[in-house]
């Protein structure tokens, strides 16, 4: 009798552990700490929205020169034709011989535009300036002077962009050809349809976005 009390006891014991067990509340998770007023919280951010850190979708630029272009009237109509279909254009020169001289000339999109901008760089104290007539390779550009010597006009130059004028300093006299550079996203294609050429794959580095620089004559 002893024996079977005790068995049903165990047997009591056992049914009221596991009703307990699936019955009770679940745990509580650890009490959130308490942050002083005034600190904000930190929150975690996706990689995509934390500065310097780029998202998987983003892709590297790659850059190609077409070209050369010996008239400039044709190399601005192959720029507009390419331009939709890369991210953005830069305008390489060669030069070959030597310049008479150099000059220092600030373009302008409008005779307006060229007023203006001369007005404001009297006010700056700068002397020698001149509004190009509204005709010609220089229409509407600003004449800031023509040195012997490379060295004065990009000293001028330099002033000048210090000032906030972006002038440039060019030579006289050499001959100039130009080449069309170009940054594209990965994938794109260099044989281009649109100018029927190929452009050739330069480094991204060289590349100034909408800008204008000489580059070096092959040997």
């Amino acid at each position: 009798m002893l024996l079977r009390a005790l068995l049903v006891m165990l047997l009591v014991l056992n049914v009221g552990v596991a009703t307990w067990w699936a019955f009770r509340a679940p745990p509580a998770g650890p009490a959130p700490v308490a942050t002083p007023r005034g600190v904000p919280q930190l929150q975690l951010l996706p990689a995509a929205d934390v500065p310097g850190i780029a998202s998987r979708d983003s892709a590297p630029a790659a850059c190609y020169r077409y070209g050369p272009f010996r008239v400039a009237r044709a190399f601005d109509a192959a720029r507009t034709a390419i331009a939709p279909e890369v991210m953005w254009t830069a305008t390489a020169r060669e030069l070959a011989g030597a310049p008479r001289a150099w000059r220092v000339v600030l373009p302008q999109r409008s005779r307006e535009e060229a007023v203006a901008t001369a007005a404001r760089i009297g006010a700056a104290g700068f002397a020698d300036y001149l509004v190009l007539p509204a005709s010609g390779a220089d229409a509407h550009a600003i004449a800031l002077g023509r040195y012997g010597s490379e060295a004065a006009a990009r000293e001028r130059a330099a002033s000048l962009a210090a000032a906030g004028f972006g002038a440039i300093a060019e030579p006289v006299g050499a001959r100039e050809v130009l080449w069309l550079d170009v940054a594209a996203r990965a994938g794109f294609a260099p044989v281009s349809t649109t100018l029927g050429m190929t452009g050739a794959p330069i480094p991204c580095a060289g590349v100034v976005r909408d800008g204008r620089y000489t580059i070096a004559s092959p040997a």
